[in-house]
């Protein structure tokens, strides 16, 4: 089904930073006065992907600092957030969730969508020696979860194939200039390949794309709109309760009445815990209207496409990883919404001018 790039049907334009910390997520345990907080914030471009397996981490390390004690505090509502809750309500904790804004309000309601577990999550000279495999831990168990989200009412998870489309092949493509990568961002999908499909090349005649070259992996997908608030009603189902309020300092946090606390605060935590490790990386996305039968994601030309059932994500990412790097801006660019829109349009007119194959 050929995508309506038109500019007009942009609904609207969103921006997030992304929380990366060269070490990795930060999941530690630190007390408080008389409490005690867990961190779970740090996950770079890998949030909801690593919500699930992150959560498990610190709802253990919660568990053994609350010697029995039941009650509970989560401190955001977003990926991380929700998830931590949830876990920590199947541990047999009373949970209450402080945060300032709720979905979809939140930064993380802003994601991409796509199961991305190595998106920007570490520096591979941060890192430490155990980091890999532990962070291997984490996706293996947030991927095992996603399974009993795939066929639920609203489609929160599903799996849709993905196409990378060039007009010249890989060594064509070497000899130009490319983003210069002054960080060396950890990849780790090689420890998980054998989770999802392998990337196939597609022979022409195969598919309708106009490119010579056409690759296809399968990957999951978040309908984050569906997702979040499913998040939000299965946490209230099992007694959750939210409150508004907003911490200016981890001192705030003294008042609770939870022994126990979650800090789920996401690139709010650079200013909250006084974290000069988390860089903000800028990620921007234009919104194109949903078309029944767009659920399908692509990349041409330095652009990123995904049709989720809320919206076909735009995104351009012409510097690569380095896109967005230590950029706090966090108000839309039309001008670069609509060129991303504009590349894919001319995707779609070149296909239009294609002779039609006998069906």
């Amino acid at each position: 089904m050929p995508i309506r790039a038109d500019v007009d049907r942009i609904f609207r334009i969103t921006v997030c930073l992304r929380p990366f910390r060269a070490a990795g997520p930060r999941l530690d345990a630190e007390r408080l006065g008389d409490k005690v907080v867990v961190h779970n914030y740090g996950h770079g471009g890998s949030g909801w992907s690593l919500s699930w397996g992150s959560a498990d981490v610190v709802v253990l390390k919660a568990l053994d600092a609350a010697n029995g004690k039941k009650d509970l505090a989560v401190i955001g509502c977003g990926a991380l957030g929700l998830t931590a809750a949830t876990t920590a309500q199947r541990a047999g904790f009373k949970v209450t969730i402080y945060a300032r804004e709720r979905p979809p309000y939140v930064r993380s309601a802003r994601a991409t969508g796509a199961w991305t577990p190595d998106s920007r999550i570490a520096l591979t000279s941060a890192a430490s020696p155990t980091f890999a495999a532990e962070w291997e831990s984490m996706a293996r168990t947030s991927f095992a979860m996603y399974q009993s989200y795939l066929g639920m009412p609203g489609t929160p998870i599903e799996w849709a194939d993905h196409y990378e489309l060039f007009d010249e092949d890989r060594a064509e493509r070497r000899s130009h200039p490319r983003p210069s990568n002054t960080h060396d961002f950890a990849h780790y999908e090689d420890r998980i390949a054998d989770l999802t499909p392998q990337t196939q090349d597609i022979p022409a005649g195969a598919h309708p794309f106009p490119t010579k070259y056409v690759k296809r992996d399968t990957t999951l997908t978040f309908n984050v709109a569906d997702y979040s608030r499913q998040l939000m009603n299965d946490f209230m189902i099992a007694g959750g309760t939210i409150e508004t309020r907003e911490f200016q300092s981890p001192q705030d946090m003294a008042s609770l009445a939870q022994p126990v606390i979650i800090n789920c605060t996401g690139y709010g935590a650079r200013q909250l815990w006084s974290d000069e490790s988390i860089v903000p990386v800028r990620g921007q996305i234009a919104w194109l209207i949903p078309q029944e039968g767009v659920h399908y994601g692509l990349y041409y030309k330095g652009v990123n496409v995904l049709g989720r059932r809320d919206g076909i994500v735009v995104q351009p990412n012409l510097g690569g990883e380095e896109e967005g790097w230590n950029d706090t801006n966090e108000q839309p660019d039309r001008a670069a919404a609509v060129a991303g829109v504009e590349v894919i349009q001319e995707l779609y007119s070149r296909m239009a001018k294609m002779p039609k194959r006998n069906s």
